[in-house]
């Protein structure tokens, strides 16, 4: 049978003219971009224009985005690169350490990716305090928790854009309007929402911003992250002074490059409401499943704003791991891809309280720019039939 992919929030294909902009700098241009001849000057030359379609897609200055291998090293930077900052900097005022103080507080949220809930983990055996918030019923963040949560010592709120599990969206323009208000840098782990809505950083006011490349058509191993003018970080790696000394090491010419012809087309495909089209497909792979099963399918955060190309639903009196084992030309996800293969309920699920006897039958389905009508026609269709044999119906 063909494979049908429809697991996109999980990593994404190279895109042809992305492959094509990057072929060059693998082979006749593969000058080091400190270096100062032709073939250097070429390579710094590919990698600030890069630069500068990135910051172009977030609205930002090229200054503004330091590059990185992917979106848990941007994360990782944003979070403890601020936190060792802010140790520094008490470090160097005299300030003197009490023991057992706080160094400092950060707030995440309950449904956040492992590349924000680890560095936050890390930094609590530092000696920082970190307040988890909770979710609703649909995985939307709850404000007024937040609220509550700030504390005079509060440097950072951390709050993902879009949850790669449900596609829900998080208020992030309010938060980051509240974290200004209260003196507090806001940061947002965007690498599932850049490139399917608007990520622009003047409209959701976030100080630091993640972009993940392989989650918009770029190769594995590639990102940037979004620092806001005037915000201070201290890097987590050390070396040389690139990266305006926040990531050193030799710059990845050709995924930089790739990256950023990414950000181009992703700025045109945004530009051509192709989101539009993704939530049509993603309504009618909803409207046929659900014809098939019944008003059983749950929709997991389908009151809320969701990404225009995410579905999950919860299959019901079966599991979803076994769904997927029995029309396996269907490419999906029974949770976060991260964490594919584990049997008890995603911490995003465990967070909304899904039972789960329900959300044991989860799988999510997550389109792209090459999904087809025959593809969401004879997906549905195939998981409407391995349904019908596990349930018995």
């Amino acid at each position: 049978m063909r494979t049908i992919y429809l697991d996109y929030n999980a990593t994404t294909p190279i895109a042809p003219r992305v492959q094509e902009a990057m072929l060059p700098f693998l082979a006749e241009e593969f000058g080091n971009p400190s270096s100062t001849h032709r073939l250097g000057l070429a390579a710094h030359a590919a990698v600030e224009d890069a630069r500068f379609r990135v910051a172009q897609l977030l609205g930002a200055e090229a200054d503004e985005i330091v590059f990185t291998s992917g979106g848990t090293e941007s994360n990782n930077l944003a979070i403890c690169g601020l936190a060792f900052a802010r140790m520094l900097a008490a470090k160097s005022s005299g300030g003197a350490s009490v023991p057992g103080a706080s160094r400092g507080h950060l707030v995440i949220s309950a449904v956040e990716h492992p590349a924000v809930t680890e560095p936050a983990r890390f930094l609590e055996r530092l000696g920082f305090d970190v307040t988890v918030v909770g979710v609703d019923g649909d995985g939307v963040v709850d404000m007024a928790a937040i609220e509550r949560a700030i504390r005079d010592d509060t440097f950072l709120v951390s709050i993902m854009h879009a949850n790669n599990e449900i596609g829900v969206l998080q208020p992030i323009a309010r938060i980051a309007k509240l974290c200004r208000e209260r003196g507090v840098l806001s940061h947002t782990d965007a690498a599932q929402s850049v490139g399917k809505i608007s990520t622009r950083v003047d409209e959701l006011g976030v100080d630091l911003l993640t972009v993940a490349g392989h989650k918009v058509y770029a190769a594995k191993g590639v990102g940037a992250l979004y620092v806001r003018r005037g915000v201070r970080l201290e890097p987590v790696v050390h070396g040389a002074g690139h990266e305006r000394g926040l990531r050193p090491g030799t710059e990845n010419v050709p995924y930089i490059v790739g990256l950023g012809e990414a950000a181009r087309l992703a700025g045109e495909s945004l530009a051509a409401r192709a989101g539009e089209r993704m939530a049509m497909l993603r309504d009618r792979l909803h409207a046929t499943l659900q014809d098939a099963i019944g008003e059983s399918l749950a929709i997991n955060g389908g009151r809320v704003a969701r990404l225009p190309n995410t579905l999950s639903v919860n299959f019901p009196r079966v599991a979803g791991a076994d769904l997927l084992k029995r029309c396996d030309h269907v490419c999906a996800s029974t949770g976060s891809a991260c964490h594919a293969g584990e049997a008890h309920l995603s911490s995003t699920l465990s967070a909304m309280k899904v039972p789960p006897e329900q959300g044991g039958g989860c799988v999510r389905l997550s389109l792209g720019w090459y999904t087809s009508e025959e593809d969401i026609d004879a997906a549905a269709d195939a998981l409407a039939a391995a349904w019908r044999d596990l349930s018995g119906q």
